[in-house]
């Protein structure tokens, strides 16, 4: 099981409503626990979200790293990482 450091706890509750209409954590704790039910993933850099989305068989052709970064399950961490939420 992977374990989210407090900056991607903190950035994902800060940023929830970019992907959810409702917040659907509260809490660090609660965070973590959703963030481990959807088994969201953290990558270095966005050429690794890009890799992580074609292997995950969704179609990013065409799109821009960009694009790629303002998708709503994509949170940008102030570390230079991203946290990838497939809900």
């Amino acid at each position: 099981m992977y374990e989210y450091d407090n900056e991607c706890l903190e950035t994902f509750l800060r940023l929830q409503s970019k992907l959810f209409d409702e917040n659907v954590a509260n809490t660090l704790e609660e965070a973590e626990a959703f963030l481990e039910d959807c088994l969201a993933v953290v990558c270095d850099s966005i050429q690794d979200v890009k890799a992580y989305f074609e292997d995950s068989g969704m179609d990013v052709e065409g799109m821009s790293l960009e694009e790629l970064e303002e998708a709503a399950e994509v949170f940008p961490l102030p570390g230079g990482r991203y946290l990838v939420v497939e809900a």
